[in-house]
């Protein structure tokens, strides 16, 4: 079987979750402070972005961070671009860890209307495909955001995700379609039956054999996405934290059987630059461990 087989394969049937490791632009400071670095440690955008490399290369060369556990990670282009331990970061994804590699591939949120926030747009998107499909990559993401349970905003969102998902398709990568409904959205669960509606309605005009994952907010009424999850287009379902505490996105996501994981701040919980290698080795390690759990009912 080729390598994208393999992948889909590891997808499908494996036990474990997906990694998000695609903080960029705006959200990397945050991120590096929550790591214990201040904002006064780097100077420049290049200087930043060197400083949470490093992070993420301390997390995936980890011996707590594998394939045994973790189904895929996804990277932003900077990481796709840069080598861990001397081998490009998809290929050492893979070949050392047999962690599946993805692709960040929105530049990011317009402005909000209708309450929600499209993605940017996305100049270049085909060449970025290619470039990640050379490198091995096996899929992307893309993140766009409800704000409000408003019909129109949120078939619009859909609408957009699924475009740039037939894009995506079309260069041989599987999509993972991110329609964020936020944790503090005033009506979340009716946001989440005018999402649910329009995905599904989405996924039924997929041609047959075009596979799709979706990445979703954990939901008020558990099971929720069950129809999600069984229809023939989608390869997986994953939820994101979403601002949860790592204890509260578990105990969401224990109870939303077929969801698995893919979280991004509530992984890094816990972890600083100053741990020792034994103290972040644990802390990491105990993370996995209990993502892995909830993720596995």
């Amino acid at each position: 079987m080729s390598t994208f087989d393999d992948q889909l394969e590891k997808v499908r049937t494996a036990a474990g979750f997906i990694a998000a490791l695609d903080q960029s632009g705006g959200s990397t400071p945050k991120a590096l402070q929550q790591y214990g670095i201040p904002k006064d440690a780097w100077s420049g955008d290049d200087e930043m972005f060197v400083l949470v490399h490093e992070m993420r290369t301390r997390i995936v060369t980890s011996p707590a961070f594998g394939g045994d556990r973790i189904l895929g990670a996804i990277l932003f282009e900077g990481t796709m671009d840069r080598d861990i331990k001397g081998v490009p970061s998809p290929e050492y994804l893979w070949k050392v860890k047999h962690v599946v590699p993805f692709l960040k591939i929105d530049k990011g949120l317009a402005d909000a209307a209708d309450g929600v926030q499209m993605m940017k747009p996305m100049p270049g998107l085909d060449l970025l495909l290619e470039r990640a499909k050379a490198k091995g990559v096996f899929g992307t993401k893309e993140r766009s955001v409800v704000k409000e349970a408003n019909a129109k905003g949120v078939a619009a969102i859909v609408r957009q995700q699924f475009d740039v998902a037939k894009q995506v398709l079309a260069h041989g990568l599987v999509p993972i379609i991110e329609p964020e409904i936020d944790i503090k959205c005033p009506d979340k669960a009716a946001a989440e039956k005018l999402l649910r509606k329009e995905i599904l309605a989405a996924l039924d005009e997929l041609a047959p054999g075009q596979l799709v994952m979706l990445k979703l907010t954990l939901p008020e009424e558990d099971d929720f996405y069950r129809p999600c999850i069984e229809h023939p287009n989608v390869l997986k379902v994953v939820a994101l934290s979403g601002g949860y505490s790592r204890d509260e996105a578990n105990a969401r996501l224990a109870r939303n059987h077929g969801m698995v994981a893919s979280f991004s701040r509530a992984l890094v919980e816990g972890l600083v630059a100053q741990q020792s290698a034994e103290e972040f080795n644990g802390a990491l390690d105990r993370s996995i461990a209990s993502i892995f759990a909830a993720s596995m009912t």
